[in-house]
């Protein structure tokens, strides 16, 4: 069985939800995308019966502390709870400003110990638009965001059959708009509801309201459109506020507003 599972969905500065991370499980392999912000992460992998010794993989989208310092966390829990050494290397997929960012903070708040025994473990892998890296039996291929001043790196797959693209936590750039046509799966964030537009304020963030998300993207002939990294504000009802504002917006492909720990069944 292939799956995602959800282990956050929410924005950068959340209480409600987890800041936006899942994991990729293919034939018993998982892939881990982005981190959240704490080490939160730690415990949701566990409550997934995710541990340690089974992430060989991780890959961070960016720099922002919503996406990037849950890793500083698992590093913790890596050395602390004996994993390196129990697996060869931990492999980092990033860009390069997103590896320059993550050896800062590591030299900035860890121990000399600790530093000089990720150096040991850890395995960069810089990532370039247009690379393409086979990662736990997957065939990636990365491609730029286009959000001006983000780094953001965005990756699309195919899953035994099934195609998946991550845009990460930015709105789909036209210069992409090719890359989503006939797609299984895309994954797009959906900052708030297009009536509170005013109130959060997501233009000015990079983001997108449902109504925008759906509307850029009802001719593209998604099946399945994974909408993630949202406010707190809507909580229980947010999928079902989601999914009436979908279909507001005239967009005919299935809707997916998953919850923290839910999972995606491809």
């Amino acid at each position: 069985m292939n799956k995602l599972i959800i282990l956050g969905t929410g924005a950068g500065f959340n209480k409600y939800f987890y800041n936006t991370c899942f994991v990729i499980n293919h034939d018993n392999k998982n892939f881990l995308i982005d981190t959240g912000g704490s080490q939160e992460i730690y415990y949701r992998l566990l409550d997934k019966n995710i541990e340690l010794s089974e992430i060989h993989n991780i890959f961070i989208s960016h720099a922002h502390i919503d996406h990037i310092l849950g890793l500083i966390w698992l590093f913790k829990a890596f050395s602390a709870f004996g994993i390196f050494g129990k697996i060869q290397k931990l492999n980092i997929y990033c860009n390069q400003f997103v590896c320059d960012a993550i050896k800062g903070i590591c030299n900035y708040t860890l121990s000399q110990r600790s530093v000089e025994k990720l150096k040991k473990y850890l395995n960069f892998v810089i990532v370039k638009p247009g690379d393409k890296l086979n990662i736990i039996g997957l065939d990636f291929s990365f491609f730029d965001s286009y959000d001006e001043g983000n780094n953001l790196t965005c990756f699309e797959t195919n899953i035994d059959g099934k195609s998946l693209v991550f845009l990460g936590d930015a709105t789909c750039n036209k210069k992409n708009f090719d890359i989503l046509k006939n797609k299984d799966y895309v994954m797009h964030e959906a900052f708030c509801l297009d009536k509170d537009a005013d109130i959060f304020k997501p233009y000015e963030k990079h983001h997108s309201t449902v109504k925008s998300t759906c509307q850029s993207l009802k001719d593209f002939n998604i099946k399945n459109l994974i909408l993630y990294h949202t406010i707190d504000d809507y909580e229980d009802s947010r999928k079902e506020k989601y999914i009436n504002e979908a279909k507001m917006s005239n967009y005919t492909g299935n809707v997916i507003v998953p919850d923290d720990m839910e999972e995606i069944v491809l």
